[in-house]
């Protein structure tokens, strides 16, 4: 069976923290999940997953179904820059189980933080997260 054409409900799901995606099947997992990144550069994206030093993925066989990435200094902060899961496996528990993943490797002295995406606004308090109206952001030009 071709692993895009699997059924998520007969799914055995494998998380990892070493088995690290290339970039195409970065870019296929983002374009699927709706994930507004720079899909269209595929250096970038190797250079975004290259220089994070906290990735969490979840398999289903060979196919990437999703991805927490994150930079941390696994004391006091994380950032959880992307969360992705792909459309016909969400809401079966993966996001929430990639976010546990991410808090347990960073431990209890660390907070996490992210900027959601507008569709995904609804999704974070469901999950742990409390909305914060303090802080600031420099956007990138490019």
């Amino acid at each position: 069976m071709n692993p895009k054409n699997q059924n998520p409900d007969d799914m055995n799901v494998m998380y990892s923290f070493d088995k690290i995606p290339t970039a195409e099947q970065i870019i296929e997992l983002y374009d699927n999940a709706g994930l507004p990144r720079p899909t269209n550069d595929k250096e970038r994206i190797k250079k975004m997953f290259a220089n994070s030093n906290l990735i969490v993925t979840a398999w289903s066989n060979d196919l990437l179904i999703g991805v927490s990435r994150a930079l941390t200094d696994f004391s006091y902060c994380c950032y959880l820059s992307d969360l992705a899961v792909r459309k016909e496996y969400q809401t079966k528990g993966i996001g929430k189980k990639l976010i546990e993943l991410t808090k347990e490797k960073v431990g209890n002295q660390s907070m996490i933080l992210l900027l959601s995406v507008p569709t995904a606004m609804e999704y974070y308090p469901k999950v742990g997260f409390k909305k914060q109206e303090s802080s600031f952001i420099i956007n990138r030009t490019e």
